[in-house]
């Protein structure tokens, strides 16, 4: 599955309450699934001696795909292509990585 059959997919399945802008609630949702994540990831260290598990590993890519449903429906409401923006950031990288400016801080290096 691409990035726009991922998008168009999820797209169907989006059911959320009108809070103000619609961009509001996926928004809200990226935030939320992003913490349990790194909640996840937080317990590895804490109660497994930084030792990811497989039952663990399946777990955070079950929270990753609630992460991408969310960054999909927050490109969707917003307008945007998740092809485009994949594209868009691999260039941006790509570019980064040519002027040896991919560490460091802010959004133009």
């Amino acid at each position: 599955m691409n990035f726009s059959e991922y998008q168009d997919k999820a797209k169907e399945t989006a059911l959320y309450p009108e809070i103000g802008k619609r961009f509001v609630y996926p928004a809200l949702g990226l935030v939320n699934e992003a913490g349990e994540v790194a909640g996840k990831i937080k317990k590895v260290f804490r109660d497994d001696g930084s030792v990811l598990t497989e039952k663990k590993r399946d777990e955070l890519a079950y929270e990753l795909g609630d992460v991408l449903w969310y960054v999909s429906a927050l490109a969707t409401e917003l307008g945007l292509s998740l092809d485009d923006i994949a594209g868009k950031n691999i260039e941006k990288l790509v570019l980064r990585k040519k002027r040896g400016t991919i560490s460091g801080d802010g959004d133009y290096r």
